[in-house]
């Protein structure tokens, strides 16, 4: 992917405030930034710098005080079936008295497709996602990396043109966070998506990332885009142990910082 792309995603002056008069609360002041298309941009800030505030405010699932996303060039007024979401908590998002296979078909109740079709695309979603053979298995007969891999096929289904992540990652262990990480960039090259995700950890942020919005705090503004040029392929190893990739690191390290910084120091002034 390269900025070259067409734009996918557009989202302009993009505020959120909540409450009124001396209870407001000011998250989202401005951000402006552009997605192209096939491209992998992960969101990445302090913690508490209102970032899947802002996710949920440019899928639509939440109204934005001010400001607008385009997909496509065409205002989104609410969600859109062309943009799927992975939560960080797969064991709410999951029903627990349904198998693997009916909680993929989940995303297709409003498709009205014959029994069969459902249960044929449901289950080459699991196949893309490492799962075939685990079907009929339920929640609480899997792994956490696998019931998080029920969740990405469950996103997948609908083929959407921008899958957007809100920390997938965070409560699996490491090993399996390093397949799952694979396993996304796999998919999105595989499929031209586009892919916003947001992540506490630089690492994953610097190792996926095509660019690498970082967040402000207090509130939330853009501070940097960064564009990360480690090429096309990736690897757990060479990639991370690369010398750019700790240069990239160190950078978007030191801007979080900087940031955690004039947020305390705004407090101490209050």
């Amino acid at each position: 992917m390269n900025t070259s792309s067409p734009v996918r995603l557009t989202i302009s002056d993009l505020s959120k405030t909540y409450g009124t008069g001396s209870a407001a609360n000011e998250v989202l002041r401005g951000i402006t930034f552009d997605v192209h298309v096939g491209e992998f941009v992960c969101l990445v800030g302090p913690s508490g710098a209102g970032k899947t505030t802002l996710l949920r405010c440019l899928t639509r699932l939440m109204p934005s005080t001010t400001g607008q996303v385009l997909l496509d060039g065409e205002k989104l007024t609410g969600p859109s079936s062309k943009i799927s979401i992975v939560f960080q908590e797969y064991t709410r998002s999951l029903m627990p008295w349904m198998t693997a296979e009916k909680n993929v078909a989940l995303a297709l109740t409003n498709r009205k497709l014959p029994r069969t079709e459902v249960r044929r695309l449901s289950r080459e979603a699991l196949a893309s996602v490492g799962l075939a053979g685990s079907e009929t298995k339920y929640p609480w007969q899997m792994s956490g990396g696998m019931q998080q891999r029920v969740a990405i096929a469950r996103a997948l289904i609908t083929e959407p043109e921008v899958l957007v992540m809100d920390e997938p990652f965070a409560s699996i262990d490491a090993q399996t966070r390093l397949e799952l990480e694979d396993l996304t960039l796999e998919l999105q090259r595989s499929r031209n998506m586009t892919v916003m995700l947001v992540t506490h950890d630089i690492d994953e942020a610097v190792y996926l990332s095509d660019r690498i919005v970082v967040l402000s705090k207090n509130p939330a503004t853009v501070q940097e885009i960064v564009n990360v040029d480690l090429g096309a392929e990736r690897d757990q190893f060479t990639t991370r142990e690369s010398h750019r990739f700790g240069e990239l690191r160190s950078h978007v390290l030191g801007l979080i910082r900087h940031s955690q910084e004039v947020a305390k120091a705004k407090v101490q002034q209050l």
